[in-house]
């Protein structure tokens, strides 16, 4: 019995050592490029424009073994890709439909042409190509054959308008016209393309008013809008008295403003309008004895002195009583912009920080005693509760 026994742990060993062996020899290969099949209608027009998916088949390249492979889809005009679009998403299956408007997009780049008149009327060969890689590694890029689709009839497809998901304020006294110093605007709630910003319209050191522009992203780029560009609301202007300084917005009477950015798509461009609301903040919830809403005067921040500048508090009444968090609301503070509802622009104050809801989910949820105070430096987005 016991020779029986050592000949099952040699056998189960011999074993053992022949998988690792075998497992030894997957040896990851760099194929020369693999095979994209010809559609099976490609001698007909594809009609992109009356055309929803072209569908396209293809085998995986030889890594050696089956591996999870992505691909993606290049276009050119040419046969040797001397100028080429890949078109977007990527691809975990040997078979695989495309968007057609993706490609009539791309075509539009492709082509170069800038107005509808110009783009081609009759339809034209396509080359298509595949690019492969290996899900989550650092394999270079495998490329298919080229294939001619001979008839392709496409139309001046431009990429639907989307709105800016950010927005930075930038002027003299915000950020001293660096953008990395700029003011990064809050989305508002339900509202895609507004913005709010609790923000220090006073006096520069000289003496100078307030100017401001705008832009959706952090840079100089030609996309920067001001006085000219925008629509002032009239209701708003009375207090901030807002002019054009060589197409900055001029702020002629400075003090705290909530500066709203409101964007509409009008066929192929952005429309700006900007507000400037009085700088009012509410506390919320049961730290106020219950009160939910921006009715009322004794709930709201005190304003700082404009003689303090930009880093000045806006400090809350004194809470009635406590908040313990989830059970009963913790400690709640907003703004309200003119047809939205409070929460929609509200925030807290998390490790010493200012952090707004935005146009994400309900916050956490911040305990308080009766008797403190919520303090919101809303220029170096900080602020306390003690």
């Amino acid at each position: 019995m016991k020779h029986i026994f050592n000949l099952i742990i040699l056998l189960a060993g011999i074993g053992f050592f022949h998988a690792c062996e075998d497992n030894d020899k997957i040896v990851l290969q760099q194929p020369q490029s693999f095979v994209l099949n010809v559609p099976k209608y490609a001698s007909g027009i594809y009609d992109l424009k009356n055309t929803e998916t072209i569908e396209f088949t293809t085998s995986q390249p030889d890594y050696g073994f089956t591996a999870a492979t992505l691909y993606a889809v290049q276009i050119s005009l040419s046969q040797n890709f001397a100028e080429y679009a890949t078109l977007p998403g990527t691809y975990s299956t040997a078979k695989f439909d495309i968007s057609a408007q993706d490609v009539a997009v791309a075509l539009v780049a492709l082509h170069d042409v800038e107005e509808e008149s110009d783009y081609p009327a009759d339809p034209h060969p396509l080359y298509v190509r595949l690019t492969a890689t290996i899900a989550g590694s650092k394999v270079e890029p495998v490329y298919s054959n080229v294939i001619q689709l001979p008839q392709v009839l496409g139309y001046f497809a431009l990429e639907p308008m989307t709105m800016p998901e950010e927005m930075y304020l930038i002027g003299n006294v915000a950020g001293n016209w660096d953008w990395n110093n700029s003011t990064e605007m809050i989305p508002v709630g339900g509202a895609p393309g507004k913005f709010w910003a609790m923000q220090y319209l006073g006096q520069t050191e000289d003496g100078e008013n307030a100017e401001i522009k705008f832009n959706y992203a952090m840079v100089w780029n030609g996309n920067d809008f001001g006085y000219n560009e925008v629509t002032i609301g009239e209701d708003t202007n009375v207090p901030a008295d807002a002019s054009d300084a060589e197409g900055n917005i001029k702020i002629g009477n400075p003090g705290w403003y909530i500066v709203v950015v409101t964007t509409a798509i009008e066929g192929r461009e952005y429309a700006f309008r900007v507000d400037f609301l009085p700088p009012h903040v509410y506390l919320q919830g049961n730290v106020n004895g219950g009160h939910w809403g921006t009715t009322d005067e004794i709930h709201r921040f005190a304003i700082p002195a404009l003689s303090l500048g930009a880093d000045a508090e806006f400090i809350s009444p004194a809470f009635t009583a406590a908040a313990q968090g989830d059970d009963d609301g913790g400690v709640r503070a907003s703004i309200q912009l003119p047809g939205h509802e409070w929460w929609q622009t509200e925030f807290m104050v998390f490790d010493g920080l200012f952090v707004p809801r935005g146009a994400g989910n309900d916050q956490a949820r911040v305990a308080g005693k009766a008797g403190q105070r919520l303090s919101i430096n809303f220029t170096k987005r900080t602020g306390k509760i003690e």
